[in-house]
Parts: C-alpha cells; sequence; structure tokens
C-alpha cells in the first residue's frame, strides 16, 4: 500500500508503440466524458498477477465458484424446509393471501400484491385448493392437508438465487473471484436470510429483486460509453423492471426505486456539467431515456401486478369493509350490493360507525354532573357506542321540510338536514358547545324530549354522503355517511377508548370540530320499521343490478394506494419483538417466529453475529477511509490512486447509498419496526465489506471495467491481485461463518430442541429474548 500515492508508470510496450506510430488510440482522441472508466486494450500484463490470482479469475474457476456458492445456498434453504409443519409468524398473513387468490375472495393488505400473487400461483401450482385459510400460528399443515412445502420453496429459491446475484454484481463492479465470493458468503451463512427465505414471508422476494436491481444498474452504468445502443436500453429497462417487482413486493421497496432515483440524478448531473461539452439535446435525449426506463416502464409494471389483483379478486372477502361502497359494488355477492335499500323518512334505522362497528345507542342513564377532573356537564341522557345488538339502538329519522306522504320525494338524499329520534325514550338526538366526558375539545352527544322544541336548532343534523355526489340517495350497507351537526358543523365521532363504569364501559360518542374527519364515517346497518305505504319489499335495487358494478381501475387503484399508505402509517401499537433502527447493524435484538412448549423447540430470527458486525467494520473502515483521504487531500497529499479513489466513491459509494436510502428512513417511522427491515441494507453492508477488503489487500483495482465507446480513449490497463492472502482470508472466514451459523442452527431452523442450557449457551448477547431458558441459580 506504500505506493498508492504514486501515478502508474506508461509500460515500455505503449511507449514503443507511439514511438513507432503504430495504431495505438491517439492523445487526442476526444475526452467526452471520459473522467473514468472503459474497457482498453491490455496495456499491462494479466500475468504480473500472484499464481492464485491468475488461476481464480480464469472463467472457469469463477463458474466453479460461484456454482459451489449457488448449491450450497440451495442446500442451507431447503434443509429441512417441511420442519415445522405448523404456521410460523406472518404466514398467518400471507398464506392467508394466497388462499384468498387461489378462492377469488377479495382481502386488503398495507403491502402490493407481486409477492403475494407469486405464492397464490405457487400453491395452485402445487395442488393447493385455498380452503386452509392460516387462522393462527401453530395450526398444523399436516393434518389439514395444505402443500406447504411447495409454497415455502418459492422464497428458498429465490433467497437462494440472491447468492449468485450478489456475486455476479461484485464481478460487475470489477472485483476478483475470490472478493465476490466473500460478498456473497456473508449473505450465505446468514442465519437471518436463511430463515426469512424458508417460510412465506415477503422478504425472500423483496431482497432478490432488490439485488437484481442492483445488478441491472451496475450493468446499465458499465455501458454508459455506449448510450442509446440495444443492450444500453436492455439493461436500462431490466433495472426499471426489477425496481417494479421490488416495489411490488413489499411497501418498502420504494425505498430501492428511491435509492436509483438518487443515482439516477448523480448520474444527469454528470451529463449536464458543459465542461464535458455536452449540449442540451444530448442531456436531454438522456433524461427522456431515463424517464422512460426507470419510471414509465416501472409504473406501467407496478399497476399490472394491480391490474391481476383485481382482476383475480372479484368476489367479496375479508377486505370488502376497508373499501369505498363503490368499489364493493363490484365485488359479487358484497352485501351492499345485494341487500343495499334506499332509506326514507320515518324510517326506524340502526347506524354502525365503519372503523369500530359500534352501534350508536342511548339509554335512560344520564351523564354525571361531573367529572373526576372538575369538569361539570349537562347531565343529560347518555349517548353512547355499543357493540351488541339492542332495542336501544333505534333511531326514526325525522324530516324537517315538507315531505310527501309516498313516493320517492321520501327518499333521503345527500345533503338532507334531518332529526333523529331515539325511539325507546322519544327524544331526539342533540349536539350542544358542552365538553364531551373523555376530551373536553370535542362536543357532549345527548338527546333533548321531542316535545319541547327549546333546543329545535340543536337537534339539526346534515346527512353528508362521503361519495359526495349531488342528489344521490342514501342506501343502507353503501351509503357511508358523516353526521354533520348544522349550528356548529361538528361530525359526529366516536373512538375505542371506553367510558367508566357509569356508562357501562361503553364508547364516547362526541362531536369532533373537523367536519371532514376521515374515521367519522357512519353506515346505516338496516331498517327495522317503516311508516311507507309502500313497505320495505320494493326498495330493494332491482334483480338484475345485482350484477357486479364496474368501476374504473385507476379509480379502485388509487383509492387502494391511499388506504395502504394510511393503514401503513397506523401499524403503531406495542410489539414485544419490535426494535430500533439503531439496534439493526448489530444484531441486538431478534423475532420469536415459533415455539413448541413440548419438545423446546424454537425459530429466533437472529443474524449472524460475526457477519453482521464485519459488515459493521467495513462501513467503518469505508467512512474512515474516506475521511482521511479528503483531509490529506485537503492538505495537498494524494495518497490515493485516482482510479481506486473513483472506484471507493463511484462503485462502493453506490453500494453505500443503497445501505443508506434502505436503513436511515427508518429513523423517521413511527411504526412498529423489526430487525428484518434492515436485510435489504445488510446486503448492501456485505457489497461495501466486499469491497474495503479489496482496497486493504490490493494496492490496485482490476481497471478499467467499463465497456469502451467509439469516442473514448484507450488507458493501461491494472488488475487488482489479492493473492494468496486473500484466499486465505476468505477461506478462514467462511469457516468462522459457517460455525457461527451452524451454533445457533438450531434457532433457525427450530430443530432440534434445546435444553435450557443449551438455550442459555445460545444467547450470544443479553438483548436476545429466547424462550425456554434454564433460569440461573446459586448456592448460598
Amino acid at each position: 500500500m506504500a505506493n498508492k500515492g504514486k501515478a502508474p508508470e506508461t509500460p515500455a510496450r505503449l511507449r514503443r508503440q507511439h514511438d513507432k506510430g503504430s495504431n495505438a488510440p491517439s492523445s487526442i482522441t476526444s475526452d467526452n466524458t471520459q473522467s473514468d472508466e472503459h474497457v482498453a486494450e491490455i496495456y499491462q500484463s494479466p500475468r504480473s498477477r500472484s499464481q492464485a490470482e491468475q488461476l481464480l479469475e480464469t472463467q472457469n474457476a469463477s463458474v466453479l465458484v460461484v456454482g459451489v456458492l449457488t448449491a450450497l445456498a440451495f442446500a442451507l434453504r431447503f434443509y429441512k424446509i417441511s420442519h415445522p409443519d405448523q404456521v410460523v409468524f406472518d404466514e398467518v398473513h400471507f398464506g392467508k393471501f394466497a388462499s384468498y387468490y387461489i378462492t377469488r375472495q377479495y382481502y386488503f393488505d398495507v403491502h402490493p400484491p407481486f409477492a403475494k400473487l407469486l405464492y397464490g400461483l405457487a400453491g395452485w401450482f402445487v395442488g393447493f385448493d385455498g380452503e386452509f385459510t392460516f387462522d393462527n400460528i401453530g395450526d398444523n399443515y399436516t393434518l389439514n392437508n395444505v402443500p406447504y412445502i411447495g409454497m415455502r420453496a418459492l422464497p428458498a429459491v429465490l433467497g437462494s438465487l440472491t447468492i449468485p446475484v450478489v456475486y455476479a454484481i461484485m464481478k460487475e463492479s470489477g472485483y476478483s473471484t475470490i472478493i465476490a465470493a466473500f460478498s456473497a458468503t456473508l449473505i450465505l451463512f446468514d442465519n437471518a436470510h436463511i430463515a426469512q427465505s424458508r417460510l412465506i414471508l415477503l422478504d425472500a422476494t423483496l431482497i432478490f429483486f432488490m439485488s437484481c436491481t442492483i445488478y441491472a444498474y451496475v450493468r446499465f452504468r458499465k455501458l454508459r460509453y455506449r448510450e442509446f445502443t440495444t443492450d444500453w436500453w436492455v439493461w436500462l429497462v431490466l433495472t426499471g423492471v426489477f425496481m417494479a417487482c421490488t416495489w411490488g413486493s413489499k411497501v418498502n421497496g420504494i425505498l430501492t426505486v428511491l435509492c436509483i432515483g438518487v443515482a439516477v440524478l448523480i448520474d444527469l448531473w454528470d451529463v449536464l456539467d458543459h465542461k464535458k461539452g455536452n449540449t442540451m439535446d444530448y442531456f436531454w435525449n438522456h433524461f427522456m431515456a431515463r424517464a422512460a426506463g426507470l419510471i414509465v416502464v416501472p409504473f406501467i409494471v407496478y399497476l399490472s401486478f394491480f391490474y391481476v389483483h383485481f382482476w383475480i379478486l372479484n368476489q367479496s372477502g375479508s377486505g370488502d369493509a376497508f373499501m369505498s361502497p363503490a368499489f364493493q359494488e363490484t365485488l359479487a355477492g358484497n352485501e351492499m350490493l345485494m341487500s343495499s335499500a334506499d332509506i326514507r323518512y320515518y324510517d326506524t334505522i340502526t347506524m354502525k360507525h365503519k372503523d369500530t362497528k359500534v352501534y350508536l345507542h342511548s339509554h335512560t342513564e344520564r351523564y354525571p354532573l361531573s367529572y373526576e377532573d372538575g369538569r361539570i356537564s349537562s347531565a343529560g341522557q347518555q349517548v353512547t357506542g355499543y357493540s351488541h345488538n339492542d332495542t336501544n339502538n333505534f333511531w326514526q329519522i325525522i324530516p324537517t321540510k315538507a315531505i310527501p306522504e309516498t313516493g320517492k320525494g321520501r327518499i333521503v338524499r345527500h345533503g338532507d338536514v334531518i332529526q333523529l329520534l331515539h325511539v325507546n325514550t322519544e327524544t331526539h338526538l342533540l349536539t350542544h358547545d358542552v365538553a364531551s366526558p373523555l376530551m373536553p375539545t370535542n362536543q357532549e352527544f345527548t338527546t333533548w324530549p321531542r316535545d319541547d322544541h327549546q333546543h329545535y336548532n340543536d337537534t339539526l343534523f346534515q346527512v353528508s354522503l362521503v361519495d359526495n355526489l349531488e342528489g344521490a340517495a342514501w342506501k343502507t350497507k353503501s351509503g357511508y355517511f358523516r353526521l354533520i351537526h348544522v349550528p356548529t358543523r361538528v361530525s359526529m365521532w366516536t373512538h375505542t377508548t371506553l367510558l367508566p363504569d357509569w356508562a357501562f364501559k361503553q364508547q364516547e360518542i362526541n362531536g369532533n370540530k373537523n367536519p371532514s374527519e376521515r374515521s367519522a364515517v357512519w353506515y346505516v346497518d338496516g331498517i327495522i320499521d317503516t311508516e311507507d305505504p309502500e313497505g320495505l319489499d320494493n326498495r330493494l335495487d332491482d334483480k338484475p343490478l345485482k350484477e357486479p358494478k364496474s368501476m374504473n381501475f385507476f379509480r379502485k387503484f388509487a383509492e387502494l394506494q391511499l388506504l395502504m399508505l394510511q393503514h401503513n402509517a397506523g401499524l403503531t401499537a406495542s410489539h414485544p419483538y419490535a426494535s430500533t433502527p439503531i439496534n439493526w447493524p448489530f444484531s441486538l435484538t431478534g423475532i420469536s417466529f415459533w415455539t413448541e412448549n413440548d419438545t423446546q423447540k424454537q425459530i429466533y430470527l437472529i443474524g449472524n453475529l460475526i457477519g453482521w458486525w464485519a459488515c459493521v467494520v467495513g462501513l467503518s473502515i469505508y467512512v474512515g477511509v474516506l475521511g482521511a483521504d479528503l483531509i490529506a487531500r485537503r492538505r495537498g497529499m494524494d495518497p490515493i490512486p485516482d482510479a481506486v479513489r473513483n472506484r471507493l466513491w463511484n462503485n462502493t459509494g453506490f453500494f453505500m447509498l443503497v445501505w443508506g436510502v434502505h436503513y436511515l428512513p427508518f429513523f423517521l417511522f413511527s411504526r412498529q419496526l423489526f430487525i428484518h427491515h434492515y436485510l435489504p441494507s445488510h446486503l448492501a453492508s456485505a457489497l461495501i465489506a466486499g469491497s474495503v477488503l479489496s482496497f486493504v489487500l490490493s494496492d490496485n483495482i482490476n481497471f478499467p471495467i467499463s465497456i469502451r465507446g467509439p469516442k473514448t480513449r484507450a488507458q493501461p490497463s491494472q488488475y487488482a491481485d489479492v493473492g494468496t492472502k486473500g484466499v486465505v482470508i476468505t477461506a478462514i472466514s467462511s469457516i468462522v461463518l459457517f460455525f457461527m451459523f451452524s451454533y445457533i442452527a438450531p434457532l433457525t431452523y427450530g430443530t432440534p430442541g434445546l435444553t435450557g442450557e443449551e438455550v442459555n449457551s445460545r444467547r450470544l448477547l443479553s438483548t436476545w429474548t429466547l424462550h425456554f431458558a434454564a433460569k440461573k441459580t446459586f448456592e448460598a
């Protein structure tokens, strides 16, 4: 490393060619965008490297190495894949979603559908009928004849194929075979990656397509001096396709899109540099090409996942309640489609809150005169949310305007102002400027005797349908609405916090001062009675309308995207195995996936400590090297050759970008977070660790590696030489990684069962929360 500050000497052979005026490239060949790497004729003999390096850099050796790595990956991920024959961790969700695809029942989930579509396809391919619904962790697959091994095989295959892709990324980035193998082994022997790849979970699919995205982008960048050629377009489009597959696998795949977006912006900023002689037309051609390949193509592919998703899930299912009435009416067998009826004045109805499913309820008991905090109430009749069907849930709709005795003029429509009469107590629903019991900022809801008109205005409410269509009829089931108080414009609302014993621990109903509050939505569950001479029989939609209705695909797509974002952000409940991002790189905490008490078996997701800490060391060295180089150059020193520095900034810097973009945003999230959210960043850190090892072991790099274009100058080739020491270090690290993997493998595979002392011995960090640990005893 002592010679790193010296510029490489011009080879004698190259000097002789220039002296003879041979066909060697002229020094005045165009300099356009040639500040870094491109392939040239070999001016420096590759035979100057060590014998170990020469042997490993042959094509046959590379194929052999990647073949062995891939075979080991398949062996480790398929080993005892049939165990346990029970539902494990989030298989309760993603296995269930696969069954819904097979039975075509609509469901809702916060993640895009691509990976789940693959599981549905895998289940159908191996003969799964979809009848098993993965209800509980521990439900037995064998007893229910579920072909679960075939479904688990899909992530196992993708997790295994990730290893050769990692190897290929390093090779295409210009690193030696042994360095590429080093990065691949960090993933190959990692317990967390193996555990995720053996179960019906989304992360193996996410990580595989993320690695494919990185590989395709590296290949695309290597062709930057052959812009707009067929190969250039192929790898640009493939980057976009793999990016869409990553995003479509799991919601945090959007971070891969962001990562590529940042890299492309940096690339375009370089193209925009006028000092390189680039015209604006040249820049716009590059801009439009990237917009087509990395925006239009991925968006079309991403849309296609949802198109297939909606096409398959055309039957009513568990996800109906999350969607709008218009959406639900597109599903065959949906209750709204089958039993929706117009609501008319003087109908007696029951109303339910959309989110919490409680009925609007009242009873004769009254609010206490004062609350525990000293606030004074109206002491009026209680209005609450009640979860059970009861006659105290009956409300009659009273008109506030003249209506005809019969006919459609009696239908309640969007924007109508009504009164609601509580049938059992003969009182009108009312809200006023009195603080509610649990929320001083919100208004109290109570009732007022129907014959006392003193507070008539306070009993007026406007029906505001969610669809907000002028003149639209209010309907049961499908007519989602907000009840807006006319004088104060508060919206009738409820929440899950329960009232004290004086209200029988029912939910509070209060007036939310935001009239458009998203969660202040209700629907009419049914019509109990009517004074309409035409009766109820003629109100149901005509039979021809019971066929599923149509809805524009883009409206469906937009509605589902908004709901996915809202519900993903709402996953804020505590979880015993949730962890904070600062713990993840060190593998300080894991997740209990499954336990079996009788045999003391368990699956605990945790990383290979040796591998994860090695990656942290690699990250630290990389940041330290760049910092030291910047300081040295500031002081007029040049410790690193330009080619090596360019590789550190451009290639390893790209890996660092992948790591940071997939890790740092989690510090801003308030939702539940788990260690498996770090796995994409862990893969990037393995790439960085390999790059840093190459920098430490070799004075040079394999340079140049980019494909030479028609306008690029030839440059003398250099070769990295990690030599025998690289082979020895990689071999030793692989052995150590394998032994660490093997030691905690019972926690990864869930077998064999461990005694309490054996569990304690594998609890390598005090922060690991393992089951069945033996209690420590001390002699007096």
